[in-house]
């Protein structure tokens, strides 16, 4: 495990795997497996890789950037690197898991950001579960055991192959409408709208106005107020203040790091700025939000 100063656990490919092979960028094993190898994942953490999960049997819950999700058979969820998870399982659960690099697929596809036409691999908690029906489950099972065979074999030959059966689950997932996200190809407005989130991303911590992703998009702050509000129901400057409430909710799970520590690393002037903002946006002081996820992972 590779525990940075100032932020929760975050783990990378090789720590979980323990070794350097011919599928260094790749994991994937039955999910029952998985789970008594690495129990203490039940915990609040985060991947430096991509995280998917399919759910052949089990209860509780799991979630994804401290959106609660119940756990169900069939279900799958996909997780891009950076996003915060657990689990809270009850009973027995089993299906399949693979976590794999952005580096997998990078000699094999021309186009870099060819992963992000799916919906549920860009990075929105809701968007990434999706429910299989029957027929897909079925399918679904084939898919993740010829990708566990094949990473089994440990043979270089095979490598294209399992990159070439990630791609039919993905496309199987998007075409069965089982994601909760919207079209395979966006629209004008829908490809501006996902490209002011890659920004914010990218600049929530030192880019608070919206004019300033404008600029950045070529187009007008009241176009893209307008576009937002149209497809989210939302404003421009709220997408911002959700990106940063999320990033201090995911520093909050740190004990380690002080409330001012936070706040100097979300550039708020001060911790009285930032608790303010937090608790109006949570109901909540940051302190008051930190026993309780500290409560709840006892």
């Amino acid at each position: 495990m590779q525990k940075l100063k100032n932020t929760i656990p975050v783990y990378d490919l090789c720590s979980l795997s323990g070794k350097d092979d011919v599928f260094k960028d790749l994991i994937a094993q039955p999910f029952g497996s998985y789970l008594k190898e690495h129990p203490n994942l039940q915990l609040p953490h985060r991947h430096s890789f991509y995280h998917i999960v399919f759910f052949t049997k089990g209860n509780g819950y799991h979630t994804i950037d401290f959106e609660k999700f119940q756990v169900l058979a069939g279900q799958i969820y996909f997780m891009i690197p950076g996003q915060v998870h657990s689990w809270n399982f009850e009973g027995e659960v089993d299906g399949y898991i693979i976590n794999f690099s952005e580096r997998l697929f990078s000699s094999l596809l021309t186009n870099a950001t060819y992963l992000e036409k799916y919906s549920f691999l860009r990075g929105v908690a809701i968007e990434s579960i999706c429910q299989l029906n029957d027929e897909d489950i079925s399918e679904a099972t084939k898919i993740f055991r010829k990708i566990v065979e094949d990473v089994s074999k440990q043979e270089l030959k095979s490598y294209d192959v399992v990159c070439a059966w990630l791609i039919i689950l993905f496309t199987l997932v998007q075409r069965s409408g089982a994601a909760n996200g919207t079209l395979n190809t966006l629209l004008p407005n829908q490809i501006i709208l996902y490209n002011y989130k890659k920004l914010i991303d990218k600049f929530y911590a030192e880019k608070r106005m919206p004019r300033e992703y404008a600029t950045m998009l070529y187009i007008t702050p009241n176009h893209l107020n307008a576009l937002c509000k149209d497809l989210l129901a939302k404003s421009a400057g709220e997408l911002i203040r959700e990106r940063i409430l999320l990033e201090a909710k995911r520093l909050l799970i740190n004990a380690n790091q002080s409330i001012s520590e936070i706040a100097s690393q979300l550039n708020f002037s001060d911790n009285s700025h930032f608790t303010k903002f937090f608790k109006k946006s949570v109901g909540q002081t940051p302190e008051e939000f930190r026993k309780i996820i500290g409560t709840n992972r006892k």
